[in-house]
């Protein structure tokens, strides 16, 4: 979406005032879409000439061009789908709880969707491509998403690590990275800074950092070489377990058309070895 990378692109320039509304309006771009700037920072907690400079500071010409730009985004293209997005319903008793709780991961998978660069995608899967080392790291609430990441990484392209802090020696694990390194780093609110020390610790390695969070604004992005923001209505990470394996899920789908011949070779390996013990038969492997 344009706004996320105005965002991004002009964030520090911004004052104090005009990042408050930065962080507020990448969690609900459609506000713009919905309200005038004085309803706007009535919400926010700001003036109307803080949401007017905003715009400025964008490259707009006011907040009319930016609400008119928004508006053709979310109501002129965006998929039919969509209106369950912006649009409060009131489920039924009659619908069965699954149901409701996986029509609301479906729409947050859309949300991600709309929220993720494809430039920044593609980029991202190249250089994992060409990485001679992958490194990925997600602690607490991440760890499970990070452990998936990592060993799903690991069939299709050799010398991918899972960093445990609570079992290696981290500072010898990021003495090991270099420029031609890919560390993928997990980061949901509440910020872990144990989480962010490492991504320090990485960056001055000089290796290439993906990130991967709930905000273009999240403490994460300081260190990123580029970061992809999951949608999670309530800040936790348990709200984004379904656009975030679905956002994994297409990462490493993306390497292994990178891959192709890697993959299929190593495919053809791991067949290769005996497993009967390891796995119990079923009428279709007789």
């Amino acid at each position: 979406m344009i706004l996320h990378n105005l965002i991004r692109d002009n964030f520090v320039r911004l004052s104090k005032s005009q990042k408050k509304m930065a962080t507020y309006v990448l969690d609900h771009p459609r506000d713009i879409a919905l309200c005038s700037a004085a309803e706007l920072g009535g919400r926010i907690g700001i003036s109307e000439s803080t949401v007017i400079r905003f715009s400025y500071s964008l490259g707009f010409s006011g907040y009319v061009e930016l609400q008119k730009r928004m508006r053709e985004h979310f109501f002129i293209n965006e998929p039919t789908t969509s209106p369950y997005q912006h649009t409060e319903i009131e489920l039924s008793q009659e619908d069965s709880f699954h149901k409701q709780v996986m029509e609301k991961d479906r729409q947050s998978i859309l949300t991600t969707m709309d929220q993720i660069d494809a430039a920044s995608y593609y980029a991202a899967v190249q250089r994992l491509s060409k990485a001679k080392a992958i490194y990925v790291l997600g602690l607490r609430t991440s760890y499970p998403a990070a452990n998936w990441l990592s060993f799903s990484l690991g069939l299709v392209k050799e010398n991918v690590h899972f960093i445990r802090p609570d079992t290696e020696d981290v500072i010898r694990t990021v003495s090991q990275m270099n420029s031609n390194s890919v560390v993928i780093i997990i980061s949901f609110h509440r910020y872990l800074k144990e989480t962010l020390q490492i991504a320090e610790l990485v960056k001055k390695q000089k290796a290439y950092v993906i990130g991967i969070s709930d905000s273009m604004l999240a403490p994460i992005h300081e260190f990123s070489d580029v970061l992809f923001p999951v949608f999670s209505q309530n800040k936790s990470t348990f709200d984004a377990v379904a656009p975030l394996f679905s956002f994994m899920n297409a990462i490493v789908s993306g390497l292994i058309v990178e891959q192709k011949d890697a993959f299929k070779n190593r495919q053809i390996m791991y067949q290769s070895i005996p497993s009967h013990f390891l796995f119990e038969s079923t009428d279709e492997d007789s």
